[in-house]
């Protein structure tokens, strides 16, 4: 499993709205993607326009291939993308190890 993690950054002040808008495009965009798993939101504390956006995938391809180079990508971004500060910061990851 590959684990996607987008650090998001927003404007001051469009916490509420964006967080609609992070959970609607998840449920009804992402989560329609193959190889799609799973997910976690996370908002900063200190930081409150930061997210971290994490989505397990099946493999590195279902996102960067199926998801990013298909039509959902366009629908997602039609979504969130209006709330970028600036262009998210995105890695992919491997799991090493974890607790039981």
């Amino acid at each position: 499993m590959i684990l996607e993690i987008a650090d998001i950054r927003i404007p001051p002040g469009q916490q509420a709205a964006f967080d609609e808008a992070i959970q609607r495009g998840i449920a009804t965009v992402v989560t329609k993607a193959k190889g799609f798993r799973g997910f976690k939101v996370n908002k900063g504390i200190e930081s409150p326009e930061r997210y971290v956006l994490m989505i397990f995938w099946d493999t590195l391809e279902d996102h960067t291939v199926g998801f990013r180079q298909g039509p959902l990508f366009a629908q997602w971004r039609a979504i969130v993308g209006p709330f970028f500060a600036q262009p998210p910061q995105v890695e992919h990851f491997t799991l090493l190890a974890k607790s039981e």
